[in-house]
């Protein structure tokens, strides 16, 4: 009996180990995958257009017209007539200094001056009788001569009384502290009872009008020199008018355009640069004296610019911009080039390339010096998947 197992084992384990010898012998062989044809690059085609060219600079706003106010005569404050952060009109009353004294000087400059009229009139009276009298002989000539000298010196004491009565009512007037300009005023530095003199250092308030800003931007000499070096060569055009765009510190755009005023004449020596003003609307009053904003300046048009995008763009070991190209025989070529700057997210590309050459964007890592490559417009669908041609399909296993 226990043989007869042995034997019954056996004949299954044979039985199994001759189906999986069969079951190998019968699987057919997967043919190997045909060749692939040359790797597709997306390409784009290098051509000339016409580029606005602007350069971005930093600075500060700056008021338009700046009053501080400071007292011309001496005095008590006794009244102030404004709300501090309100808009005040030119001529607008804003302190009061008490005028008793002024009023005092300027009442005692009238007397002497109505007293100098006086003594004037009879000098005069004197002037006539004696100029008739000495016409007869009735007088001296040297006493028509010292009543004439008396009544010329009445006539200057006469002009010296009106100048001080003229001085005593411009000094009252003083005493009323008015607006020399229309705009916003800042905080009071004194208050109701406060003691100012005459020109002061402190202002009493400040007055600025925002109804337009200066914005003051600085740019270097070198770069000043390579603009007007570009535009007396015809590289760059200028454009029909100098705006000025404005980014306030959020990043955000402001909406109204600014224009370009003028370039400072002189080169700050310790910075090396200059200092350009523009001057921006400000209905709304949306910019403040001392915010911090960067200024877009519109340099000229460049009519025949090459734009590469950055991501087609890469460097050698020197440092060098290159660009990959496909030239005779459809194969890749490094090319050396020279960038300018950045427009948006592409290079100005200054030399180098060409109308019409083609410049790989897409499959670099495929574009390898020397190889053949199958060129497609940038951004179009590749028509080889990433793994190859199909392969046919496989007959069924038996």
């Amino acid at each position: 009996m226990h043989q007869l197992l042995n034997k019954f084992y056996l004949f299954i384990i044979v039985t199994v180990i001759t189906g999986l010898v069969l079951t190998g012998c019968k699987k057919e062989k997967t043919p190997p995958p045909p060749p692939s044809g040359p790797p597709e690059v997306g390409v784009i085609v290098v051509k000339p257009e016409n580029v606005s060219l602007t350069t971005e600079l930093s600075g500060r706003t700056v008021p338009q017209m700046v009053a501080e106010v400071r007292p011309q005569v001496s005095g008590v404050i006794k009244k102030r007539t404004f709300v501090e952060g309100s808009d005040v009109k030119e001529g607008q009353l804003l302190y009061q200094i008490d005028p008793a004294t002024f009023e005092a000087a300027f009442a005692s400059a009238k007397a002497v001056q109505a007293r100098v009229e006086a003594t004037l009139t009879s000098a005069r009276l004197n002037e006539g009788r004696y100029r008739d009298l000495v016409k007869i002989k009735a007088v001296s000539q040297q006493d028509y001569d010292n009543i004439y000298a008396t009544l010329k010196q009445t006539e200057a004491e006469l002009a010296v009384a009106k100048a001080a009565v003229e001085t005593a009512r411009i000094n009252l007037a003083y005493t009323k502290v008015s607006a020399t300009i229309s705009g916003r005023i800042g905080r009071s530095t004194v208050t109701n009872g406060a003691l100012v003199t005459a020109n002061q250092p402190t202002a009493l308030a400040t007055i600025q009008q925002l109804d337009s800003m200066y914005v003051d931007v600085t740019q270097s000499t070198a770069d000043l020199l390579k603009l007007k070096q570009n535009l007396a060569n015809g590289v760059l055009k200028k454009s029909g008018s100098a705006q000025v765009k404005l980014i306030l510190e959020d990043g955000s755009k402001y909406p109204l355009p600014g224009t370009l005023k003028f370039s400072e004449a002189t080169v700050d020596q310790s910075t090396g640069s200059v200092t350009l003003r523009a001057v921006f609307p400000n209905p709304s009053q949306a910019l403040l004296p001392g915010m911090f904003v960067r200024a877009l300046l519109e340099e000229g048009i460049n009519e025949n610019a090459i734009l590469i995008p950055q991501r087609g763009v890469t460097r050698n070991s020197k440092g060098e911009a290159m660009v990959m190209v496909i030239g005779a025989e459809e194969k890749v070529e490094p090319r050396p080039i020279k960038v300018v700057r950045t427009v948006a997210d592409s290079w100005l590309v200054s030399d180098g390339l060409k109308a019409g050459d083609r410049v790989i964007l897409e499959g670099l890592q495929k574009a390898r010096p020397g190889t053949q490559v199958k060129a497609v417009p940038f951004g179009s669908a590749p028509t080889t998947p990433p793994g190859g041609p199909p392969q046919p399909a496989q007959p069924a296993k038996k």
